[in-house]
């Protein structure tokens, strides 16, 4: 019931913006805002982590650990090679997304509107893929590979953070919290005003997918980083 409710909610809150789009922005602006959110989503929504492990032998991934088709349940099938091409295919998308998205959008006199759109459309893409039933991963990744593409510096301190938090509780899903809450901060402190936007919306939906760790986290319950399921 709650699952309907929200998907009811979410279409026709999406009938609403759409809406508004469509009254307040030109034609050459829908079209670059169109093309290039259909083109991030379905870049985003490619499952990596679940086509690699199958090809690998491995099964379907859904169906161990924490159900997630991320990195760092990939990892818990004891293979950390392929976690870590899970890791990198997941970021890049997340990155070609944004870039082919600023092409796109300057097509149409919308280059880096474009480029932000696609990049949002990425990440949700990787959260809610129309090939999985919209149950994707939880976005960690693809958050990196955005800001990667837009923002490079704004990358590497969520990776800095990242590492120093895994190094200090060896716990992954506290440090990709750690991260996502402090990249914004650290885009906003850099100038970085619109993309530090996009990424606190990001860092919203991360925080979200994240409350059932954050749950685990606070009972003490989380496992480990590389904790084999």
């Amino acid at each position: 019931m709650a699952g309907g409710f929200f998907v009811i909610a979410g279409a026709t809150l999406a009938s609403v913006v759409l809406a508004a789009l469509g009254a307040a922005l030109p034609p050459d602006a829908l079209s670059a805002y169109g093309a290039a959110a259909a083109l991030g989503y379905f870049l985003g929504s490619i499952p990596f982590g679940l086509l690699l492990t199958r090809l690998s032998g491995l099964g379907d991934i859904r169906t161990i650990g924490s159900g997630n088709i991320g990195a760092t349940n990939v990892l818990r099938t004891g293979h950390k090679g392929l976690a870590a091409l899970t890791l990198l295919l997941d970021g890049l998308k997340g990155t070609a997304a944004v870039l082919i998205g600023y092409r796109i959008g300057a097509i149409y006199g919308y280059a880096v509107d474009g480029a932000l759109v696609a990049g949002l459309a990425a990440f949700i893409g990787h959260i809610f893929p129309v090939w999985l039933r919209f149950k994707g991963g939880k976005g960690v990744a693809t958050y990196i590979g955005v800001i990667g593409g837009l923002v490079w510096p704004g990358a590497l301190i969520f990776c800095g953070v990242w590492l120093a938090t895994a190094y200090l509780t060896r716990y992954s899903s506290a440090s990709a919290l750690a991260a996502s809450v402090a990249t914004p901060v650290a885009l906003f402190a850099l100038g970085h005003v619109i993309e530090a936007l996009l990424a606190v919306v990001m860092t919203i939906i991360l925080l979200w997918k994240h409350s059932a760790n954050i749950q685990r986290l606070l009972r003490g319950e989380e496992p480990k980083i590389g904790a084999k399921a």
